[in-house]
């Protein structure tokens, strides 16, 4: 999918424009089958395997730059092996240096060695030719959507990449659009500030934890979290602060849990972690481990260096009076309250 060497006849002439009105439908059935499509792991896989298919590329594959938008995304979500193996993640000063800082199409059938960063794992080995065509995003460079042959003269330098051109300009239309759905979709169940689930998905998905719990006889906890001193904070060091400190717990419990893990902002300065197949000591553990962690780890913003502290409740669906999700999450929530009275001494 390049380009022609200069026309000699009328006969040539004919062929191009055939031939280009051929490559124009072709482009016209990817953009109408991907600009539907609302979830970005779908737009991806169908997106490469139209591009395969319809211009027959042994090779097609995205690279995406560290902490570019679509990178953050496709990290947050459940994109199958199929999507994942297609795609390559590069920093923004390799792909650069790749495409020796342009933004139209590259071309390289010669010292491919070079380009082995962007490279794909499977079928390296064959590969003669390569196209590199920068995808941007809100005008910014993300990635590049790559083609490659094992014929060293389908993408030979000095071919016409007009149309690798259009391509990533519909490229560019298209995920603009699904990254805006996507979006959308993540202000239903994401907490704004600190990206972790929100209070209503938290809810949902415990309720589904604690049905499956029942049903195969298997432990579940649930630990409650609050930051100390909260308003303290806020009052002292002003709300952007507090706003950092709530992010930075937030990311640290994400960090400390594990895959099977849900951790959700519940309300303010309140977090909860639900931990499938968890008995209450390990749950125990867990909550110390976090607390310890908080308090050996100061958070840093300039010159300011503030020493975190937070108070855990644990509960488990083994617990007296725990019949379903919402008196396990009530249960935790009690638990909370009396590590804090604990904590000031109040405890009768």
């Amino acid at each position: 999918m390049t380009g022609r060497q200069p026309i000699k006849d009328v006969n040539e002439l004919l062929q191009v424009i055939c031939g280009n009105e051929e490559i124009a439908r072709k482009f016209f059935e990817i953009e109408t089958s991907i600009l539907s499509i609302r979830q970005f792991k779908d737009f991806l896989q169908r997106l490469l395997r139209e591009i395969r298919e319809k211009f027959d590329i042994p090779y097609v594959w995205i690279a995406l730059i560290e902490g570019s938008e679509p990178l953050k995304l496709l990290e947050t979500i459940e994109a199958p092996q199929a999507v994942r193996k297609n795609v390559r993640t590069i920093t923004k000063d390799t792909l650069a240096r790749l495409t020796d800082h342009q933004r139209s199409p590259v071309l390289i059938n010669d010292q491919l060695k070079d380009y082995e960063p962007i490279l794909p794992e499977q079928g390296r080995k064959k590969i003669r030719s390569l196209a590199i065509v920068p995808l941007t995003l809100d005008r910014e460079v993300i990635g590049s959507l790559n083609l490659a042959d094992p014929s060293d003269q389908r993408y030979a330098p000095g071919m016409e990449t007009t149309l690798l051109e259009q391509l990533a300009v519909k490229m560019s239309i298209c995920l603009s659009n699904v990254m805006a759905q996507e979006k959308l979709r993540m202000l239903a169940f994401r907490d704004t500030l600190t990206g972790l689930l929100n209070r209503r998905v938290l809810e949902e998905a415990l309720k589904r934890e604690f049905s499956r719990a029942g049903r195969y006889g298997s432990p579940l906890s649930v630990v409650f979290l609050d930051l100390d001193h909260f308003k303290v904070l806020n009052d002292r060091y002003g709300h952007d602060f507090g706003d950092e400190a709530l992010k930075y717990v937030a990311v640290h419990l994400m960090v400390m849990s594990r895959e099977s893990d849900i951790v959700a902002r519940f309300a303010g300065d309140e977090f909860v972690v639900i931990l499938p197949n968890t008995e209450g000591d390990d749950a125990f553990r867990f909550s110390d481990r976090i607390q310890t962690f908080f308090l050996t780890n100061p958070m840093r913003r300039g010159d300011t260096s503030i020493t975190l502290s937070l108070s855990c409740g644990v509960a488990t669906n083994k617990d007296r009076n725990v019949s379903d999700a919402a008196a396990l999450l009530r249960k935790a929530d009690e638990m909370l309250g009396m590590s804090k009275r604990i904590k000031k001494g109040n405890v009768r």
